[in-house]
């Protein structure tokens, strides 16, 4: 299993395994190392989940779709690196991503 490395809100950072062809969201999400709304569910039709992929991972991850980056454009906290983390799927290649969970947006 690929191993994901998440940078908590409070600045903690925790490991775990991801499981292949699974989304960097519910690797998240079934951790319960951080809270994240993902209000769609992984649809690509909210910004609930959003980080920020380390630089050294970008070109592994890719970069955001056009719907993606229409949704992030509305994020008072969109960076560079910013990805909805429901469309990041993990693979064995992106084992040691890491991945800071973005502010709440208020």
């Amino acid at each position: 299993m690929p191993e994901l490395r998440i940078v908590k809100r409070c600045g903690e950072e925790a490991v775990i395994e991801a499981t292949t062809g699974h989304s960097v969201m519910e690797a998240i999400s079934s951790s319960g190392v951080e809270d994240i709304a993902a209000i769609c569910g992984g649809a690509c039709a909210c910004a609930t989940c959003h980080v920020y992929v380390s630089d050294e991972f970008r070109d592994l991850a890719g970069g955001p779709s056009e719907s993606e980056k229409e949704l992030l454009d509305f994020s008072e906290n969109a960076r560079p690196g910013s990805r909805l983390s429901c469309q990041i799927i993990m693979t064995e290649e992106l084992s040691g991503l890491c991945v800071e969970v973005a502010p709440e947006e208020m």
